[in-house]
């Protein structure tokens, strides 16, 4: 989904510190210091995880493909998160079809009073809308970096948070949305149909899955597997969470990935994040590659056509992505 609206150019300006001072005294005894055990995120494992949703086929709500993936997207999470859960919802799509979508979710430290929201869509686009050749128009796509990429992504830190418990005062949620990828198809756009994207995280932000829900912020992942992705900083994720924004590009300076996660003003997009920024009021950013010099508007080159598929997917992508995930999470 998404639309990339017009460059708005933003002068960022970055600081970080971050010092400690410890004191021994010669007659005490001296206690090593704790070592921060951070996992080695597995990015062939995050490629598998793309690849086994992409054979389902495309993943359109009220399809075969859709209901298999969704039992097994609910089997491969219950394997590693502490509880899992299915918020079904129903919803109008923009040509009045109502569909049952299901929003899946992992928790990890339930009883933690502070939690981290990660998130992505699973469902995928029924229309190769923005494909070269007019007669793919209204054919499926596989959706692997328009949706499986992320989602990819987050099974494998689930993998990992399952193998490496993070600490246990720090709360993990992963909400793969449904629905968002609805929209209509180019052709039928009109001026007021951005409220046909994003269904699946409408709903939620409107009816988390605890009453009261809240978390110290968000991260949304996007389009993330293709080979060499860029990602600027989307505009809005810094309108309504720029310190999320500088906290995780940070991380990725700091890793060698600024040439990747680059410091460079992005698009507006209209994703997954804005509902959760505006409705359920916690701060969070989109992930996502975005491209002035792509041919697609300003997304990756096979946003929304037939080949967004598995051979578009990079695992250095999906390794860099997840690398920075991991080091977010666990340096909380």
């Amino acid at each position: 989904m998404k639309f990339g609206l017009i460059y708005i150019t933003v002068v960022i300006l970055i600081t970080s510190c971050n010092g400690t001072t410890q004191k021994t005294g010669s007659k005490q005894a001296k206690t090593p210091e704790k070592t921060l055990q951070i996992p080695v995120f597995n990015a062939d494992s995050a490629y598998r995880y793309v690849a086994q949703q992409t054979a389902f086929g495309p993943r359109i709500p009220g399809s075969e493909a859709h209901r298999k993936c969704s039992d097994w997207l609910k089997v491969k999470l219950g394997m590693y998160a502490d509880q899992v859960l299915v918020q079904d919802f129903r919803a109008r799509v923009y040509n009045k079809t109502s569909f049952d979508g299901k929003n899946i979710i992992a928790t990890f430290n339930p009883s933690a009073k502070k939690r981290i929201l990660l998130s992505a869509h699973w469902d995928s686009r029924p229309y190769g809308d923005h494909d070269p050749d007019p007669a793919n128009h209204r054919k499926p796509i596989d959706g692997a970096n328009d949706g499986a990429s992320g989602v990819g992504v987050l099974i494998e830190l689930a993998r990992q948070l399952k193998l490496h418990p993070i600490d246990a005062g720090i709360g993990i949620d992963i909400v793969l949305f449904d629905l968002e990828d609805y929209g209509p198809p180019t052709d039928e756009r009109t001026g007021g149909d951005n409220n046909f994207w994003a269904l699946g995280s409408q709903h939620w932000a409107a009816n988390p899955h605890i009453p009261g829900y809240d978390a110290q912020f968000g991260i949304l992942l996007d389009m993330v597997g293709a080979k060499n992705a860029v990602f600027p900083r989307e505009y809005f994720s810094m309108q309504y969470a720029s310190w999320v924004v500088d906290k995780v590009w940070k991380v990725a300076y700091d890793l060698g990935y600024d040439e990747v996660f680059v410091n460079n003003p992005g698009s507006p997009v209209d994703d997954d994040h804005l509902p959760v920024n505006e409705i359920a009021k916690i701060p969070m950013i989109d992930i996502i590659h975005l491209d002035r010099n792509s041919s697609n508007e300003t997304f990756f080159e096979h946003w929304h056509t037939v080949n967004d598929n598995l051979d578009k997917i990079d695992p250095a992508t999906l390794g860099m992505v997840g690398n920075v995930l991991v080091h977010v999470i666990y340096n909380e």
